[in-house]
């Protein structure tokens, strides 16, 4: 079994990991869990609240009068798909749900899809998806990454990660390795960390280490694995 690593001490070692998905199971098995983050250094990536519209979540902006370009900052980060949960930092989300609803797999849905057109950045696109199956003991997650392969917007690496669901681990997954100019990609497979039961203390411990200038929005959200009941929790730097 994989280290694993303190979650709260890897985003507080971290100014800048940009945007970032953690999916995993409570330490007690009966949930499935996920939170997702985003930061920004620019006003237009600043200028942007999470909003719940049921299962759904949305981006939109805070102040609709500095909207700059709309394209990469609103889209739909968690959209629910019978009993699979799609978390992405892009619009992504509607790719993945479009291929899910005519029984496409989640890796299709990617292939013809790349990093951000935002150079000299190349964003890297995150995406993940819940399988929740009729049983706690089914439950597993996929991550994939796709970035920039040369340097100059021409070539895609897409990457995968398939993991079986364990009690108190999680997998962490971001945009950034760290803070820079541009920020490099993340590198390697996605890391391993511990987290608890309570999605409270979950969305605290993340959301108290995030750089408290570069932090926006965060969500969490728990879902019982045996009656599909949920609890979240929103955090917004700025509130309407």
């Amino acid at each position: 079994m994989a280290i694993r690593k303190n979650l709260g001490r890897l985003l507080k070692g971290n100014a800048y990991p940009g945007r970032g998905i953690i999916v995993g199971m409570s330490s007690d098995g009966k949930k499935a869990m996920f939170a997702y983050f985003i930061m920004g250094r620019s006003e237009n990536s600043r200028n942007r609240v999470f909003r719940e519209y049921g299962d759904e979540l949305r981006t939109e902006p805070f102040d609709e009068s500095k909207v700059s370009d709309p394209s990469l900052i609103i889209y739909s980060p968690v959209k629910v798909v019978g009993r699979e949960i799609i978390v992405t930092n892009g619009d992504q989300t509607d790719s993945i749900e479009e291929a899910m609803k005519a029984d496409i797999c989640f890796r299709r849905a990617l292939m013809k899809r790349t990093f951000e057109p935002d150079a000299p950045l190349y964003t890297p696109r995150i995406s993940a998806v819940l399988h929740l199956g009729k049983k706690a003991s089914e439950y597993s997650y996929e991550l994939s990454i796709l970035k920039c392969a040369d340097g100059k917007g021409k070539r895609t690496s897409r990457q995968f990660f398939l993991y079986e669901a364990m009690r108190g681990t999680a997998h962490f997954l971001h945009t950034y390795q760290r803070d820079g100019n541009p920020p490099a990609s993340f590198a390697g497979e996605p890391i391993c960390v511990k987290i608890g039961n309570d999605i409270r203390a979950f969305a605290d411990e993340i959301w108290d280490n995030l750089n408290e200038d570069n932090k926006i929005s965060l969500y969490c959200r728990a879902i019982d694995l045996k009656t599909g009941d949920t609890a979240s929790v929103l955090l917004n730097k700025y509130r309407k």
